[in-house]
């Protein structure tokens, strides 16, 4: 689980530089949703691990999280309409 949270996670970023391109703010609605899931993910991988085997997990954790509040700022900001 730990492996899938953090593969995910650099997805997740990637597609949130994509997203901070101007026109292309609506993608953030769908991003949102998307680190979501996999910061679901990361938090069953920090429960199910053993306490020396969290790193993987805690990384797609911080790193899903990161995107959320960075996605949800720019739409905020009034960039998920263009």
């Amino acid at each position: 689980m730990g492996l899938i949270s953090l593969l995910w996670g650099i997805v997740a970023m990637l597609w949130m530089v994509l997203a901070l391109v101007p026109l292309l703010g609506w993608m953030n609605w769908f991003l949102i949703a998307f680190a979501a899931v996999g910061a679901v993910l990361a938090a069953i991988g920090v429960a199910l691990t053993g306490t020396g085997k969290r790193g993987r997990a805690k990384t797609g954790l911080v790193l899903n999280g990161i995107v959320i509040v960075v996605a949800v700022a720019r739409l905020l900001l009034g960039g998920g309409v263009i």
